[in-house]
């Protein structure tokens, strides 16, 4: 499969075959395969990336709706690493000379193990292994990060995975992005308003497996008083051993809420036009569990 060449010297001049049109560098060649499914479908948007002979990054992308990737190369020896969602990754290795077309052909990805679910029980989210941080936009310019320091969380998990549960208490007060002036405007009635809302919380009993190791997690989350349905965009990563020989089971997960869903308004801001804060806040969670107990 490696090392077939599609054409000669000339065909990547311009001169005919399936590059006829295309100007390549001198002293560059052009690299080309397919990625395909245990059963020839196409991959699309399978990221790759190139590397040369000292492992430094030379270019990296995602194949087109038809499985396709094509790269202008200075010559050399380089190591083609593919992967995608539910696949486990390919490596492989080709070789560019000046003026020709190589093709690896058609690289098969084969269908990935799922990881290891974790067992059916009580599981505590581990704080100090964990994070709860969001991004948004900032008067409409740059953005901001941060991330809420407090925090407690529970999981039950089910003998199937997809009738478990999740709660998780976030303290509203715990807000830091890293300014105390900026952190403190956060905390007041103009925002969180910690004192009327001290807590957030996300409570769970939908879990769907989106294939793969991709799992979306829907449940209701209850900010500045006011309750929202939110669904966890959520990347399984398997089980490992802490320090002390404990399991340990690990996410991430992602979402997005929009201010207006929970009365974050803010009109006197607003009125003097000011966004401070722009329509749209990113979560972004890192979270490790283990057995309770």
């Amino acid at each position: 499969m490696f090392g077939r060449w599609l054409g000669n010297r000339g065909q990547a001049g311009g001169r005919g075959g399936v590059l006829a049109g295309v100007r390549v560098p001198r002293t560059a060649g052009v690299l080309s395969c397919r990625v395909l499914d245990p059963v020839n479908e196409p991959v699309q948007q399978a990221e790759f990336v190139l590397t040369d002979s000292l492992g430094r990054k030379v270019t990296a992308g995602e194949t087109d709706p038809f499985g396709s990737l094509l790269a202008t190369l200075p010559a050399g020896d380089y190591r083609l690493a593919v992967k995608a969602e539910g696949f486990a990754p390919f490596h492989g290795a080709a070789t560019v000379t000046e003026g020709a077309h190589a093709t690896l052909g058609d690289v098969t990805l084969q269908v990935a193990q799922p990881p290891q679910l974790p067992d059916p029980g009580d599981w505590d989210i581990e704080p100090n292994h964990s994070q709860i941080g969001f991004t948004a936009r900032h008067i409409g310019l740059a953005r901001i990060h941060g991330r809420f320091n407090t925090f407690a969380g529970a999981v039950r998990i089910a003998d199937r995975m997809e009738d478990s549960a999740l709660h998780v208490i976030i303290e509203a007060a715990s807000i830091d992005t890293n300014v105390q002036m900026r952190d403190d405007h956060l905390r007041s009635g103009d925002f969180l308003d910690v004192g009327r809302c001290p807590t957030l919380e996300f409570y769970s009993e939908r879990f769907v497996h989106r294939g793969g190791n991709r799992w979306g997690v829907t449940g209701a989350l209850t900010l500045h008083g006011v309750s929202r349905t939110v669904t966890l965009d959520t990347q399984y990563l398997g089980l490992g051993s802490g320090l002390e020989g404990e399991t340990r089971a690990a996410c991430r997960a992602t979402t997005e809420l929009h201010r207006e869903d929970f009365t974050l308004t803010w009109q006197t801001m607003l009125a003097r036009g000011i966004a401070v804060v722009g329509p749209s806040i990113s979560i972004d969670l890192d979270i490790q569990i283990v057995p309770r107990g």
